[in-house]
């Protein structure tokens, strides 16, 4: 086992971004959107955590690259009445992409909204009957040439 020989491949610029979901009570979602969460705004920390995921995505998988991220851009957003889903894409000049790093950062954001809503997301038992992170996966990957900017970046 070893990790692959990227010795002889150009640095060119790459970019990935990945998709998931987070599946809450839509009491949960009513209390994230009017700030009333007893440990905080959980996508704020949860942002802070999905880049901080990204940078350490070689500490976590095995057999990735340790590689010079130029950015992450993690975005969440309330989409309906139960859902969250989280946003990230990663960008960087290396010998190989950041498909990992940004699902690491996608998944991690989820886990961290979730685990800062949780107390309300249990039921009487203490399970979590409604809770489900799902449908994390890599929507768009770029190498060698990098997209245009937007103006408000």
């Amino acid at each position: 086992m070893s990790m692959v020989d990227i010795t002889s491949k150009p640095e060119v610029f790459r970019e990935a971004t990945a998709v998931g979901r987070l599946k809450l009570k839509a009491e949960t979602v009513k209390l994230i959107r009017k700030g009333e969460v007893e440990k905080g705004d959980p996508f704020y920390t949860a942002k802070i955590a999905g880049v901080l995921a990204a940078k350490n995505t070689s500490n976590i998988i095995p057999l990735c690259h340790p590689l010079p991220i130029t950015n992450v851009k993690v975005e969440i957003e309330a989409v309906n009445e139960t859902t969250v889903e989280v946003t990230s894409t990663v960008r960087t000049k290396a010998q190989t992409g950041v498909e990992m790093e940004a699902l690491v950062a996608t998944a991690t954001a989820l886990l961290t909204v979730w685990d800062m809503v949780k107390q309300y997301e249990k039921d009487p038992q203490g399970q979590y009957p409604f809770t489900l992170i799902e449908k994390i996966r890599v929507v768009r990957k770029t190498k060698g040439r990098k997209i245009e900017e937007s103006s408000d970046e």
